[in-house]
């Protein structure tokens, strides 16, 4: 690792099952039993699952058919997003006591650069320590945190000794932890890309440090750089305040299959005027009008037009929605149907110079 790389004080913390913990702690007939958010439906996807129900195998993004398979006296729950939101302000509240650098990935989880902090403490790993502590005295939920030099390492130690613990990997054992890290728990490493590095022999950090950037490349186009950097410790990215958003995007999932372009219309109306008003209260508009269409043997469709100005209508949304649905036959019934919008007007941020501190911090 370069001592010419920026060495920063990264936490990640991660709120443990956080939906199903907040409806856990509502509702205390809930404690210890096996309960996921959302997935109740015929057609439903749970949303999360307490670890109760992980134990029976049952994670998010599961269908509700096969969790209740896995779970028979799994218990689902109708997810209520706005006491989540307001509980993610209190812990966020939290985070702000502590510095002004915080990132929020979601409702439930975020990064924190500490390099230089408001409390004056040195160690990262106790301040991580101290909102963990914070957190539970306060709303009674526990979360998980990741210490390390930047946001990959410190993402990759949150979900080390969850639920309800912390990891610090601290500079100097940076390189050594990273070679025998599984290359599946590498962040940005899914099922598909590993299965393809298995077949290339690579099963661990160590392995994949021994691959020339060039063979990354050939094999990975674009991510190989980011494979052998991150293999090395080297992630410029800070924590950023201010996100850019990307997009902005609304699905719906059917409890019947559509076969009707009639009723795929209608259905597209409603989330174009959901659409809508996301964009407006976000302030953005955008250029890049995607389709999504999920048929009911999963097969998934994409189907995108770029319009030479920003847009955020439901009108000018639907009526490109419309023309894209039709660009070609739909080949089977439709079980989901979603539309994002891209290439939105927000400022792209010009690339901040690293800040070089010395190597020997206290973590």
């Amino acid at each position: 690792m370069s001592s010419q790389l920026p060495i920063r004080k990264i936490i990640h913390i991660d709120m443990d099952a956080f939906y199903a913990s907040v409806e856990q702690l509502d509702n205390p007939e809930l404690k210890g039993k096996p309960i996921a958010v959302g997935g109740g439906s015929k057609r439903g996807v749970v949303a999360a699952a307490s670890y109760e129900a992980r134990k029976y195998g049952v994670y998010s993004a599961m269908s509700g058919a096969l969790a209740k398979k896995k779970c028979p006296h799994l218990i689902f729950v109708k997810p209520r997003f706005k006491r989540y939101k307001q509980i993610s302000k209190q812990i966020h509240a939290i985070f702000f006591d502590y510095t002004n650098l915080v990132e929020p990935l979601s409702l439930d989880e975020a990064y924190l650069d500490v390099s230089e902090n408001k409390k004056g403490n040195p160690s990262a790993s106790l301040i991580a320590q101290e909102i963990r502590q914070r957190i539970f005295d306060n709303l009674q939920l526990t979360a998980s945190a990741g210490i390390s030099i930047n946001k990959f390492l410190a993402k990759v130690a949150s979900d080390i000794n969850k639920p309800n613990g912390q990891k610090t990997i601290p500079p100097e054992e940076v390189i050594s932890f990273l070679e025998r890290l599984p290359i599946e728990k590498f962040y940005g490493v899914g099922k598909v890309t590993a299965a393809k590095m298995y077949k290339l022999g690579i099963f661990n950090g160590k392995q994949l440090k021994e691959k020339e950037l060039a063979f990354l490349q050939n094999h990975f186009k674009s991510s190989g750089e980011y494979y052998y950097n991150i293999v090395r410790g080297i992630h410029h990215s800070s924590v950023k305040p201010n996100r850019i958003r990307k997009s902005v995007a609304t699905e719906h999932t059917f409890i019947s299959n559509l076969t009707s372009e009639i009723f795929m219309l209608q259905k597209l109306e409603t989330i174009s005027e959901e659409i809508e008003q996301r964009l407006i209260r976000s302030k953005v508009s955008g250029k890049t009008i995607t389709l999504k269409i999920k048929y009911s043997d999963f097969k998934l469709q994409t189907r995108s037009k770029t319009l030479p100005y920003f847009v955020k209508s439901k009108t000018i949304i639907f009526e490109t929605v419309k023309e894209l649905l039709f660009q070609e036959k739909i080949i089977n019934s439709v079980r989901l149907l979603g539309i994002s919008v891209t290439n939105l007007n927000t400022l792209s941020k010009k690339k901040e110079k690293p800040i070089l501190v010395q190597l020997k911090l206290a973590f």
